[in-house]
């Protein structure tokens, strides 16, 4: 377990934040949510089976967050333990689905509540033809790495498209660097071969992540 905190160090500007957080500031918290909602939001949208689920458990990240700061006690960065809460309620749900499987069915997947990932970072100075194109590379993105083993899913989200580096991947997931370093090439090596097999219809591959690209194209 040395090196899940090998080199740790609470960023200066987290101590402050911490403190007025655990004082009841209701600036502190209003700056927090502003700074991790949307992160938030579309980490757990990649992560759920169904992504309309994804505001739900986002509040309820923040929900989590804001009970237990009072006992945040600093063993990892605050960025690092508001992570570590969304992979836990994201799990969490998928395993009360497994458990539950709903029985609805809708004629319009917008109907559900939440836009598709490449309706939220849709680039309004496209062409309609490249926000198709992109639309199509998304889906099938999406598609794949919905069918990769979670813990090897989550460890590629937090890296390749959430961008936390080896060590903070390590605290999120109380795992060794080692364990990290190994579930991304697996998940990348998965994430390939899924694509592989969507190949029709995930020719362009370029609105992926650099680091998936690269897994994908060697």
């Amino acid at each position: 377990m040395a090196d899940i905190v090998a080199g740790f160090a609470i960023p200066e500007q987290d101590v402050e934040l911490i403190e007025e957080l655990q004082a009841g500031s209701d600036r502190a918290f209003a700056f927090l949510v502003a700074t991790y909602q949307r992160p938030i939001y579309n980490f757990v949208f990649r992560l759920l089976e169904d992504p309309a689920d994804a505001p739900d458990v986002t509040q309820e990240v923040f929900l989590k967050v804001f009970r237990n700061i009072g006992e945040f006690r600093a063993e990892c960065s605050l960025k690092t333990w508001i992570y570590r809460i969304a992979v836990n309620e994201a799990s969490n749900l998928r395993r009360w689905f497994s458990r539950h499987r709903r029985n609805e069915t809708s004629l319009d997947e917008r109907e559900q509540g939440c836009p598709a990932l490449a309706d939220v970072l849709a680039d309004t100075q496209e062409t309609q033809y490249e926000r198709v194109l992109r639309h199509e590379r998304m889906r099938a993105v999406e598609t794949a790495l919905s069918q990769v083993k979670e813990s090897f899913r989550v460890t590629v989200v937090l890296r390749d498209i959430e961008g936390l580096s080896y060590e903070e991947i390590a605290e999120v997931m109380q795992v060794s660097l080692g364990t990290v370093k190994s579930r991304i090439l697996r998940g990348r090596e998965a994430l390939k071969h899924r694509l592989l097999a969507l190949r029709p219809q995930a020719a362009p591959l370029r609105a992926m992540a650099p680091c998936v690209l690269q897994a994908v194209e060697e």
